[in-house]
């Protein structure tokens, strides 16, 4: 058993090595300033939206566009109708959007609902537009969201992400751990990295690119299981910076169900095993010539997930083999029991940091803002299964049921001033 003592100190050692770097992110977050901006100048702007039976949801989306500070008349709509059985498109062309209906079932995935998305404007705009938001249809905007992401980009980005806060945070342990995530992506990854001059992510939704961008690429050529991810490491291979605006909020719906959480962060960590077989070649070249930016998102995208794999089989297989041959298994199980230990401390004090920042953001009570930051770690300890899980079990994608409508969040907080 002192063989799995070593193994649990070199995956420790390797896991601290990897990380790091992120844990300077905090006080440098501190002691650097954005970046100043230049003028504003007013673009015209295609918003993006791929929806796949999302009814409860998409008219909050739509309205929250509608109610933008932004010249209305800059912001062109578009919503995919992707293999829909209910009737989203519909509430879609009510609100003033333009629909294009995809009836696909051997493509399926946000990636190829952008593609045909995207083929549909070059044929009915040819000219384009000056830049492409992609939201989600279970989004909802913050009103002067388009306007700061326009400071932004007016500043030379050609991709620009945004802050991602939860719309239903105090739901469970569920949606606060990966509400959580978010919010200390937004601000202790993307927003430290921003300041610090090299390249953020894209996570997911509420992101913006340019028309030179979108030229380049074609309709949207990412169909991984995490085509966020892919866009992103793509941009960064190819030398280009991805910015963040701290100012502009967008509300998304966290998982509050176990079934759908761990069937969307199955994707997520199947997605990025995708991602680095593609492009891990391209980052450790990148790396090694000295692009910090390549460096982050290998390590963003890969190490962890091989790490916590790593540590279950390996303690699994050598407990089992200690049973066999008459060890002595309190040793492995002190040896498992520490290492739990450190990774729940760890946890516990980036949930417990980011929740002290964030306070006033996160919109929830102040009991469950602190019950939820001790349940952090728990909601991180369920990646372990997980990230085992893909290894051995085919993963697709599936939709995410979204059922949290603004009107929904008004009625759980009458005696709160919701931000949307």
């Amino acid at each position: 058993m002192e063989t799995l003592k070593t193994v649990n100190w070199i995956l420790g050692a390797v896991f601290f090595l990897c990380y790091a770097y992120q844990f300077l992110y905090i006080p440098l977050l501190w002691l650097r300033r954005d970046p100043p901006g230049g003028p504003a100048r007013l673009h015209d702007y295609a918003v993006l939206i791929c929806a796949r039976n999302e009814r409860a949801v998409i008219g909050d989306l739509l309205s929250s566009l509608r109610a933008q500070t932004y010249d209305p008349s800059r912001l062109h709509v578009f919503v995919l109708a992707d293999n829909c059985t209910d009737d989203t498109a519909d509430i879609a062309r009510s609100a003033g959007a333009a629909v294009y209906e995809r009836f696909n079932r051997s493509r399926v995935g946000k990636g190829y609902a952008l593609s045909c998305l995207m083929e549909h404007l070059q044929q009915d705009y040819p000219g384009g537009f000056d830049g492409y938001f992609v939201f989600d249809a279970d989004n909802i905007l913050s009103p002067d969201y388009v306007e700061q992401m326009n400071r932004t980009f007016s500043s030379g980005f050609d991709v620009v992400t945004s802050y991602r806060n939860s719309k239903n945070y105090g739901d469970n342990w569920l949606s606060a751990g990966s509400g959580l995530w978010y919010l200390r992506e937004s601000r202790y990854l993307n927003h430290a990295r921003h300041r610090l001059g090299t390249s953020c992510a894209v996570g997911g939704t509420g992101f913006l690119f340019s028309r030179t961008v979108a030229e380049e690429m074609g309709p949207w050529p990412f169909h991984s299981l995490i085509e966020d991810i892919e866009f992103s490491v793509d941009q960064i291979t190819n030398g280009r910076r991805i910015a963040f605006c701290p100012e502009a909020v967008l509300y998304d719906e966290q998982p509050s169900d176990f079934r759908q959480s761990w069937r969307q962060r199955s994707r997520w960590c199947k997605g990025a095993l995708q991602v680095f077989t593609r492009y891990g070649g391209a980052l450790v070249r990148g790396a090694l010539r000295g692009s910090f930016a390549c460096f982050d998102m290998a390590m963003s995208t890969m190490p962890a997930y091989l790490l916590s794999a790593a540590a279950v089989v390996c303690n699994v297989a050598l407990a089992v083999y200690g049973a066999i041959v008459g060890d002595d298994l309190t040793i492995a199980l002190a040896s498992v029991g520490q290492m739990a230990l450190q990774m729940y401390a760890t946890m516990f004090l980036i949930g417990a940091l980011t929740t002290a920042t964030e306070w006033k953001l996160i919109r929830t009570t102040a009991a469950k803002k602190i019950l939820y930051a001790f349940t952090f770690p728990l909601f991180m300890f369920t990646y372990v299964p997980i990230a085992v899980s893909v290894l051995f079990c085919r993963t697709e994608w599936k939709p995410v049921e979204h059922r949290v409508s603004a009107a929904s969040l008004r009625r759980r907080n009458a005696q709160e001033t919701l931000p949307f």
